[in-house]
């Protein structure tokens, strides 16, 4: 009987084993082309390692494509990809190199295309914003390059607009993150420029209220 356990207790430690050198080997790739761009102190790729990357890539550092892909690895750090976060994104895109992951990347703008991916990019964008412990808010210069950044390219009109709005208004310094969630729900409920169906009475961000009086006064 003894010898019998013992002998489970074996196979399952060898095993156990087999697995962790599985999964190191699946990494082995991922792992060296973390390295290439990895600052050597710190461990991590930081700003100057995310910028050759890009060259990599040959796509600008202010590419949505590579916030699409900070998303991918649920990177915590405005800036920096830890090896885990690095490992994540890539095994999801099922890519181990720098020629696959330049393929990958139309993929990844038609992946986050879709309503229920990009709605959660969507708020991932303004969370990764927050640089600060504690912070809650995006000054209006950062929430407006962001706003451009991320939902320029589906909403222009009401982006342009909403930008216009923010940086001749003198009431708020910055966005929250209801603030900011309210303008995606307002440009796919309320059609522009009528806006025709908006309802201050409803639950609407007040800064909300205030640029749709704005505009239709600048609409006059």
């Amino acid at each position: 009987m003894m010898r019998r356990s013992s002998n489970r207790k074996s196979s399952s430690a060898s095993a156990a084993a087999g697995s962790t050198k599985a999964a190191s080997k699946e990494f082995e790739k991922i792992d060296q082309l973390f390295n290439v761009y990895a600052d050597k102190t710190s461990g991590t790729i930081d700003p100057e390692g995310i910028e050759q990357l890009c060259s990599s890539l040959e796509v600008d550092y202010t590419d949505v494509r590579i916030l699409m892909l900070a998303w991918k690895m649920r990177a915590q750090r405005q800036g920096y990809f830890t090896l885990e976060e690095w490992r994540t994104g890539l095994k999801a895109l099922r890519v181990d190199s720098i020629s696959k992951l330049k393929k990958t990347l139309p993929e990844l703008a038609k992946e986050v295309s879709r309503p229920s991916d990009f709605l959660d990019f969507y708020s991932y964008s303004f969370r990764y914003c927050l640089t600060e412990d504690k912070q809650k808010c995006v000054d209006i210069e950062s929430a407006c390059q962001l706003l451009s950044l991320v939902l320029g390219f589906q909403f222009g009109l009401q982006v342009d607009k909403f930008i216009e709005y923010l940086k001749n208004q003198s009431e708020y310094k910055v966005i929250n993150m209801d603030q900011w969630m309210g303008f995606y729900r307002f440009c796919h409920e309320i059609p522009f420029p009528s806006l025709e169906n908006y309802d201050s009475d409803l639950a609407w961000p007040l800064i909300l209220d205030n640029f749709v009086e704005w505009f239709r006064e600048n609409e006059k």
